[in-house]
C-alpha cells in the first residue's frame, strides 16, 4: 500500500499539518484525511521504503560528474529560478523545469536530488543543503532566510545580483590578466627556440674562426648551453614552486604566512586586498539585509574570504560581537596583521637583499582602511549596516576595476622594454664577433 505525504489545515485551530497516510489510492487517501478533519491543501505520493533501502545503483537522470559547479552556471541558474518565482510558479515546479534546461553535469545531479528531497517532505534549504558541492552555506543560508521571512523570491533575487557582481568582478581581474601571462608565455617560447636552435648555429661559426668572444656573446652561449642541457627545468620550475607552497600552505602558520605575504606583496598586493574586502562586504551585507544572524553571517564571512589574514579578523570580531561589543571597533583593532616569519621569508625571496627590510616596515599596516570602519560605524549607529557594506562594497569593485586597468596598462610597456631588451641583447650578442671578424678578414 503506497503511503502518501500531506499537506493540510486543522479546520478546528488552523494550525498547519504535515504528516502521512497509508491508501490505495489518492482518492481514498484524501477520504482518510478528510476524516481526521484536515482540509488537504496538498497531496503526493512517498517514497517507498523498498525505494529507500535498496537502489545503491544511479538513480534515474543522473550522470557521472567531477567536481564542482561553475560559477557562471550556478549564477544563471539563481537569476532563472529568483524570474520563475517573482511568477508564481510553485518551487518543486520551477526546479524541475530549470533541471531540464541544464547539461549534463554536477549542476543537473543535485537538482534532481534537491527536487527528490522536496517530495520527500524537506524545505528548499534543507534540499540544498544537501548537495554541498553545487550549494554552499552562504546560498543555503540566504535561502533558509527568505523562507523562514517568507520572501524567497527577493532572497533570490539579492542573492542572484551578488553572484552576479561577484562574477562580473572575477572576469575582470582574469581578463586584465590574460593579455601579460599569453605575451610572457608566447616571449619564452620563443627566447627559447633561439636558445635552442640559433645560438648553437653561430657557436659553431665562433668555434671554426677560432677567435676571442666578447663577454656579452660568451654570456649569451652560457645560456644557450645551459637551456640546451637543461631544458625541462624551464616548466618544471613554475610547477615545483607550485608544489612548494601548496606544502607550506598545509601548515596553518605557514598559509598564514603566505596570506599575509600576497596582501602586502608589490604591485599586486592592493589589487588582492581590495578583492577581498569588496567581496566580504557585501556578502556580509547580503547575508544581513536578507535576515541571516549577524553572528552566523560573519561565520559565513570568514569562510568565504579566502585568506587567513580575514578569517582570523571575522572571527576576532564575533568573539568580540559575544562579548557585548561593537563591530567598528575589533574591526579595526584586529585588522593589523601579527608578525610572521614565513611571510618575511617569501618577502626576502622575492625582493632579494631588501624584502626583510621591506616587510618590517610594511607588516602592520592594516588590512582595512579607515573608510570602511567609519562607514562600518556610521552603519551600526543608523540601523543601516547593510546598506553601509554595500557601499564598501561597490567603492572596492571601482578601486579594483580602476587598479586592473592601471595595472595592465603598465604591463604592457614593461613587458614591450622585457621583449625589446632581451632581443637586443641577443642581437648585438650574435653580432659583435661577426663584425670583428669581418674586420679581422679585411
Amino acid at each position: 500500500m503506497p503511503t502518501y505525504l500531506f499537506e493540510a489545515i486543522d479546520a478546528a485551530t488552523g494550525k498547519e499539518i504535515r504528516d502521512t497516510v497509508d491508501a490505495a489510492s489518492e482518492a481514498e487517501a484524501q477520504a482518510t484525511i478528510r476524516s481526521m478533519g484536515y482540509m488537504v491543501t496538498k497531496l503526493k505520493v512517498g517514497k517507498s521504503k523498498a525505494g529507500k533501502g535498496g537502489g545503491k545503483g544511479k538513480k534515474p537522470g543522473r550522470t557521472f560528474a567531477i567536481g564542482g559547479v561553475k560559477g557562471k552556471d550556478l549564477t544563471l541558474f539563481t537569476r532563472q529560478l529568483s524570474i520563475l518565482q517573482d511568477a508564481g510558479l510553485p518551487i518543486l515546479r520551477s526546479l524541475k523545469v530549470l533541471a531540464e534546461m541544464q547539461k549534463p553535469g554536477r549542476l543537473k545531479n543535485s537538482l534532481l536530488d534537491v527536487c527528490d528531497e522536496i517530495e520527500g517532505g524537506s524545505t528548499l534549504s534543507e534540499a540544498m543543503s544537501k548537495s554541498p558541492k553545487a550549494f554552499d552555506r552562504l546560498y543555503c543560508n540566504m535561502i533558509r532566510a527568505g523562507e523562514a521571512g517568507g520572501a524567497l523570491e527577493v532572497i533570490l533575487r539579492r542573492l542572484s545580483e551578488f553572484m552576479e557582481r561577484s562574477e562580473s568582478l572575477k572576469r575582470k581581474v582574469k581578463g586584465a590578466l590574460v593579455y601579460p601571462v599569453v605575451v610572457v608565455c608566447v616571449a619564452v617560447g620563443i627566447l627559447t627556440f633561439i636558445m635552442l636552435k640559433i645560438v648553437p648555429q653561430f657557436k659553431k661559426i665562433f668555434d671554426d674562426f677560432g677567435s676571442t668572444l666578447p663577454d656579452m656573446t660568451q654570456i649569451l652561449i652560457n645560456i644557450s648551453t645551459w637551456v640546451s642541457n637543461y631544458w625541462y627545468l624551464i616548466p618544471a620550475i613554475p610547477f615545483g614552486f607550485n608544489l612548494i607552497i601548496k606544502a607550506i600552505k598545509l601548515v596553518p602558520y605557514g598559509r598564514f604566512g603566505w596570506d599575509l605575504f600576497t596582501l602586502k606583496m608589490p604591485v599586486f598586493g592592493q589589487l588582492v586586498e581590495k578583492n577581498i574586502l569588496s567581496r566580504s562586504a557585501r556578502t556580509l551585507g547580503t547575508l544581513l539585509s536578507s535576515g541571516v544572524p549577524i553572528l552566523e553571517a560573519l561565520n559565513i564571512t570568514k569562510e568565504t574570504s579566502g585568506n587567513m589574514m580575514f578569517e582570523r579578523l571575522f572571527a576576532k570580531v564575533s568573539d568580540s560581537i559575544r562579548d557585548g561589543e561593537a563591530i567598528a571597533k575589533p574591526l579595526k583593532t584586529y585588522s593589523v596583521p601579527p608578525f610572521n616569519i614565513v611571510a618575511m621569508l617569501f618577502w626576502t625571496f622575492f625582493c632579494p637583499g631588501i624584502g626583510a627590510l621591506l616587510y618590517l616596515t610594511r607588516y602592520k599596516q592594516s588590512v582595512v582602511d579607515d573608510l570602511v570602519v567609519n562607514m562600518v560605524d556610521v552603519g551600526e549607529e543608523s540601523g543601516e549596516l547593510d546598506t553601509m557594506l554595500y557601499k564598501v562594497a561597490d567603492t572596492y569593485d571601482e578601486e579594483v576595476a580602476v587598479l586592473t586597468e592601471s595595472l595592465t596598462s603598465l604591463m604592457e610597456p614593461l613587458l614591450i622594454i622585457f621583449l625589446g631588451g632581451a632581443v637586443g641583447f641577443i642581437v648585438i650578442a650574435l653580432f659583435m664577433p661577426l663584425i670583428k671578424l669581418i674586420q679581422d678578414l679585411s
